[in-house]
């Protein structure tokens, strides 16, 4: 099986930038910035339980990583960077963790958590977003994302801007996206620290200069590190011109 995704075709002698969406968004979400990068075959992807892939679902990572590699191999994509925000983030450091990984060219993050580390942090994260999926599965997604969108980490959004996400948002399937956000929920992700220490490719990190939680993991990882002017947590959307900018910088090195 295979995750849905739009292929854009650019230069066959550059990589291709794999391009993975957060939480209830969808390939469309890194559009505006990936199409600026015409040079460079784009692939849009669709995760588990979101946009054209709504109807797939993920037990756990592995099963996401199955997924993405089936998905790429599809695409007969041998030479790649992955591009993720939040959630795909995650997922993009995950897989490039993994052992036996080929064609990967790098990993940019955007706003990704490498992995909790304390048993207190992960249980209280896992209480978090069973309530959420709990949530997800049985009240209006208009509502819903309204609570969502009040969380810290969106602090940043003005009200105009976060009415635009709920009704952006309130597309999706509820019941999907319950699943996804308790298959890849951070109580349940790894570590990924002492993977990402050994790693073998570069590894950029993206962060809205707004967006404190994640300016101080960016610290915490010493990864090269680009701050978004302008922007908070959700960085690419928020000013897809320095993001573009940025990604092209990292390209060209």
């Amino acid at each position: 099986m295979t995750l849905h995704a739009i292929a854009r075709r650019g230069e066959p002698s550059r990589p291709w930038l794999v391009f993975l969406h957060g939480f209830s968004g969808d390939g469309r979400e890194w559009q505006e910035v990936g199409e600026r990068l015409s040079d460079y075959s784009r692939l849009y992807v669709d995760l588990p339980g979101h946009g054209g892939s709504a109807a797939m679902t993920a037990r756990d990572f592995a099963d996401v990583r199955e997924l993405l590699h089936a998905t790429l191999v599809s695409y007969n994509i041998l030479n790649f960077w992955l591009v993720g925000y939040s959630l795909g983030g995650r997922i993009a450091m995950d897989y490039a963790s993994q052992p036996g990984v080929t064609g990967l060219a790098g990993i940019i993050v955007e706003g990704g958590h490498p992995g909790l580390q304390q048993p207190e942090a992960r249980m209280e994260r896992l209480r978090s977003d069973n309530t959420w999926a709990a949530r997800f599965r049985t009240e209006p997604l208009r509502q819903l994302f309204h609570d969502w969108y009040l969380q810290p980490v969106f602090a940043t959004l003005s009200p105009e801007q976060r009415e635009v996400l709920v009704a952006l948002r309130a597309q999706n399937d509820g019941v999907a996206l319950a699943a996804m956000l308790q298959a890849t929920s951070l109580a349940v992700q790894d570590d990924l620290r002492p993977a990402l220490r050994q790693r073998d490719y570069p590894f950029w990190y993206l962060c809205g200069e707004h967006d404190s939680k994640f300016r101080a993991i960016a610290e915490e990882l010493a990864v090269p590190c680009f701050l978004i002017h302008n922007a908070g947590h959700n960085a690419h959307r928020e000013n897809p011109d320095d993001v573009t900018e940025r990604l092209a910088q990292i390209l060209r090195l």
